[in-house]
């Protein structure tokens, strides 16, 4: 792998994703930068959060940045190996927080085309379900397949994860 490049891994809920992210980002040496998108707002995502936490050593900062992506992915360090966790919670506070959704999308397309360092990006595959039964389900359904699109056009490498196990798509 090159200075600069960027991974995109995919798969559903629990599919082991998050764990490939890691081992990817910790192939290179530390310092690696873990940016996390998810808000603490119950109790299970509270331990979800703190699950992940728990498998990160020393050699992690982590970065928690719920709607600023791109600006938090412009100021890091160039060559830093970094881990984004998740787009999906990322878009997801986007949406409930009403902002421009294109907008952000593009935003953070211009950052990601553009990697100063290995970045790996995880997201959800949500396209491979029922067509939700309301306005706000579907619009992020079809926000999040854009989105997935557009990250693995600019990636170097897209992996799909399915319980546990790690596909090259690109």
């Amino acid at each position: 792998m090159s200075a600069s490049h960027l991974s995109f891994v995919l798969g559903g809920a629990r599919s082991g994703k998050s764990r490939h992210a890691e081992s990817i980002i910790t192939a290179y040496p530390a310092p690696w930068s873990y940016i996390a998108t998810a808000q603490a707002l119950d109790g299970e995502m509270q331990e979800r959060i703190a699950e992940h936490r728990a498998r990160r050593d020393d050699g992690w900062e982590t970065l928690d940045v719920p709607f600023e992506l791109a600006g938090a992915l412009s100021s890091v360090e160039t060559g830093r190996p970094v881990l984004i966790d998740c787009l999906t919670l990322w878009l997801t506070n986007v949406m409930l927080a009403d902002r421009d959704v294109e907008a952000e999308i593009r935003g953070l397309a211009e950052v990601l085309a553009s990697p100063r360092g290995p970045w790996v990006v995880v997201a959800n595959e949500v396209g491979l379900g029922i067509v939700p039964d309301n306005a706000l389900a579907r619009a992020f359904r079809d926000h999040a397949g854009r989105l997935n699109q557009t990250v693995a056009a600019a990636a170097d490498s897209v992996i799909l994860t399915v319980a546990g196990l790690p596909m090259r798509v690109k």
